[in-house]
């Protein structure tokens, strides 16, 4: 059907004042007039509910500030949240979502009534309140149907990519197999839907360029990097070290994958073979593995030195992280971790505390000197690199500003944001008011 056609077409189903903002050229580009409305973003996610997305959240401040209307489709926060509401300006309609047991047939039902909630959502929010552009943050990689979709209405599809889930599952089960594969195609019919692609760091666009062969002009990097305005250290709370003299954590999701089990290793090396008993270790969190975590925890006799807290929001983690005297990201060697920007050691650097790390590809190039690098297979290493630098308060004091100099220069999220915006300034037609 040619450009014509569907212009037709979405007349006659959606009427004259819905037409959209662009319509696809045989050139990929696209255009239309301009409309008195501001264009309007929908957005889905569905592994957190909004206000637990930080990167979501601040894309989503970002397209206010520059002038346009939002509305995300996202899970229930808690069970007795309203159906539709506003959230710092943004239109969030939300939905109950079945809760995986950790089985395949269980993730199976999981994607599949999360994709009937949010393609009757899109529905919804489009008769109401018209979009001009949808977004879809991964995982997983099924909204490709739906971008689809919606791009035969004239709607542009943006694929905002949260993780690799290929590459996910290989850590996750070690295994490749019919899942993978799956997996592989579902990412590379994401990759041939969307209009435009952002990737989180430079190494999820290489797979974006080489596996999913996009041209480089559509594909966009928009690091999931703290706003240093929202996130900084504020003041100490003595209370969280419970009577020792320091305080680790750890921030960020606990599933296989994420080499909780193996901080629990070291954290037994810290204390019973270093024979340390003055700090408190805080693991800031949720997932598969945290039931599983708690009684490892307790089998080794470390009740006494971790606390598990459970979710948290980001005013809890930032109470616990303006007490912190270092971060530690665990994430062991792998294909996803070496190209994975790891949120919560971005925190760490906006929280101005240092960082101890597995040496990773992009865990190195976003904090460089601000983290103590280890090999995370030596578990009595990450033991003795949390001693050391407990016991060099100046160095930590230097590389926590080095950290917090990162996020406020080279990686601020304002630069960010702006790369941000003009994906969608390119997908629709200007002529909006910036909110100031």
């Amino acid at each position: 059907m040619d450009d014509m056609g569907i212009r037709a077409m979405v007349r006659r189903r959606w009427g004259r004042d819905t037409l959209p903002t662009a319509i696809r050229g045989h050139d990929g580009q696209f255009s239309g007039a301009p409309r008195r409305r501001p264009p309007h973003v929908a957005i889905i996610v569905e592994n957190l509910p909004l206000r637990l997305d930080r990167r979501v959240r601040h894309e989503c401040q970002a397209l206010i500030r520059a002038g346009y209307a939002v509305s995300v489709i996202c899970p229930k926060e808690e069970p007795g949240e309203v159906d539709e509401h506003v959230l710092d300006g943004v239109h969030v309609y939300s939905y109950r979502a079945f809760e995986s047991t950790g089985g395949v047939l269980s993730y199976f039902w999981e994607f599949a009534t999360c994709f009937a909630h949010t393609s009757l959502l899109t529905l919804r929010i489009h008769r109401t309140r018209p979009f001009d552009v949808l977004q879809a943050c991964n995982p997983p990689d099924t909204y490709w149907l739906l971008g689809a979709f919606w791009r035969l209405m004239g709607r542009p599809f943006v694929f905002d990519q949260h993780d690799l889930c290929p590459e996910v599952y290989q850590a996750r089960f070690r295994q490749d197999g019919l899942v993978y594969s799956a997996l592989l195609w579902n990412e590379r019919q994401t990759y041939r839907t969307a209009d435009r692609v952002i990737s989180p760091n430079p190494g999820y666009r290489e797979v974006a360029l080489d596996r999913g062969r996009i041209p480089p002009h559509l594909a966009t990097v928009v690091m999931s990097t703290p706003d240093p305005k929202l996130m900084k250290r504020g003041g100490q709370h003595p209370t969280l070290r419970r009577s020792r003299k320091h305080l680790i954590c750890y921030v960020g999701i606990m599933g296989p994958q994420d080499g909780v089990d193996n901080l629990l290793v070291a954290i037994d090396c810290f204390v019973h073979h270093l024979g340390r008993r003055d700090t408190h270790f805080a693991l800031l969190g949720f997932g598969d593995s945290a039931a599983a975590l708690r009684d490892d925890c307790t089998s080794r006799g470390l009740d006494p030195w971790v606390t598990f807290t459970g979710r948290v929001d980001h005013e809890e983690i930032s109470r616990w992280l303006s007490t912190a005297d270092i971060g530690v990201t665990p994430d062991p060697p792998n294909e996803f971790n070496h190209r994975s920007t790891m949120n919560k050691t971005l925190e760490y650097m906006a929280h101005e505390v240092p960082v101890v790390a597995v040496d990773l590809r992009e865990t190195r190039r976003c904090a460089d000197d601000a983290a103590v690098y280890v090999s995370g297979t030596d578990r009595l290493e990450a033991a003795q690199a949390m001693s050391d630098l407990l016991d060099d308060p100046v160095r930590r004091e230097h590389m926590g500003r080095r950290g917090r100099a990162r996020i406020e220069g080279e990686l601020a999220w304002r630069t960010q944001a702006r790369e941000y915006v003009q994906v969608f300034d390119a997908l629709t037609t200007t002529g909006r008011q910036p909110s100031r």
